[in-house]
């Protein structure tokens, strides 16, 4: 702006200086002077209001634009605060979520830590230990043979010799009669993986362990396994997995007394285990009775049909007889129609044409 300015005022002292050199005379050339003069203003400020005109809208174009892109950005904006709000909505939600279901666990592992309290203290009585071991057992026994069924086995079984078994199994020959008697030898096996209780006692307690199974086996080999009234061998039901898991992995010297006095250890599985492989063997002894059974009624049925088919035979044969004796007498009935009917016609042709007719029919 300021070079055209100077550019300006280079010309009029161009055109000054050549008036003056053209023109001599003052008055003219003063005159000349204030109209270059009075042009040069008007011009100068038609320039600058062209020039403040663009500017002006040079800058409400800048200005909308400026607008435009941020309005643009805040949209942007807008649209990314919403989507990172739903978001984090829902982590929020999800959050909240996991806590509500932590909470829930802690409830269950508070209630869990009270019943596990309350199961100690009910195991540290004999007691209570064998109800323990007895409702286990009819646990597994209902869930495999189903409630009540006095045909397999029952509960508190009293033998004739006056001993009473947990629980009895009546499986098929020739295993027959089966008692099963739970067992809970706890204390002495607690002190025995109690790794705070020292090594000495550690191992006296293991001893009287081993002593206080084989004592079991003994008595259940001794009460439950009776001459004539029972199998030859009994089951001794061990309600932990733990203690069963102890005698087979650390004491086969156990497994093999137990063998030896016909006792089979079993755990809550391997008793599910044994109870189900009997009830498929009931049910195969089952099938194989009913399927003799069938076999019989088909024999009966095959007799009943030859007899059937016999009289049947002998009807259809009576049928064929009746039939043709049916078909002689349509015969003679046709004859006699046709004679009275040439009866009433009075035609001796007709008549003769009939005897024709019964010649060659005889």
């Amino acid at each position: 702006m300021e070079y055209i300015i100077i550019g300006l005022l280079v010309l009029i002292v161009i055109l000054v200086i050549f008036s003056i050199t053209k023109n001599i005379n003052e008055s003219n050339i003063t005159e000349r002077l204030g109209k270059l003069e009075t042009s040069m203003i008007k011009e100068l400020g038609e320039f600058k209001s062209g020039v403040s005109n663009n500017l002006n809208n040079d800058f409400e174009k800048l200005n909308d634009r400026i607008e435009r892109k941020l309005n643009l950005i805040n949209d942007h904006v807008n649209e990314r605060l919403d989507v990172n709000f739903e978001k984090t909505n829902k982590t929020f939600t999800s959050v909240l979520e996991r806590l509500s279901k932590i909470d829930e666990a802690q409830k269950k592992i508070d209630s869990l830590s009270t019943d596990i309290v309350s199961l100690e203290s009910i195991l540290t009585d004999k007691k209570t230990r064998g109800i323990y071991g007895e409702v286990n057992l009819k646990h597994i026994l209902v869930s495999v043979f189903g409630e009540n069924n006095d045909k397999i086995y029952k509960m508190q079984y009293m033998f004739p010799t006056g001993v009473i078994a947990d629980s009895v199994l009546f499986a098929p020959e020739p295993l027959g009669t089966i008692a099963i008697d739970s067992k809970f030898p706890l204390d002495n096996y607690r002190l025995m993986i109690d790794k705070k209780t020292p090594i000495i006692e550690r191992k006296d307690a293991e001893k009287q362990f081993k002593q206080d199974v084989k004592k079991h086996i003994d008595a259940i080999a001794s009460k439950y396994i009776i001459k004539g009234v029972t199998s030859d061998q009994a089951i001794m039901f061990l309600p932990a997995e733990a203690i069963f898991a102890e005698l087979n992995a650390y004491h086969p010297d156990i497994i093999e007394y137990a063998y030896k006095k016909r006792v089979w250890i079993a755990s809550p599985t391997t008793l599910m285990s044994t109870l189900t492989t009997i009830e498929l063997v009931i049910k195969n002894i089952e099938k194989d009775k009913y399927t003799s059974i069938i076999h019989e009624e088909l024999n009966k049925l095959a007799v009943d049909f030859r007899r059937y088919k016999e009289r049947w035979d002998k009807l259809s044969r009576s049928i064929e007889a009746v039939s043709r004796d049916a078909n002689d007498i349509h015969i003679t009935t046709d004859k006699i129609a046709k004679r009275f009917e040439a009866i009433n016609n009075v035609d001796t042709k007709e008549l003769n044409n009939t005897e024709s007719i019964d010649n060659s029919i005889k």
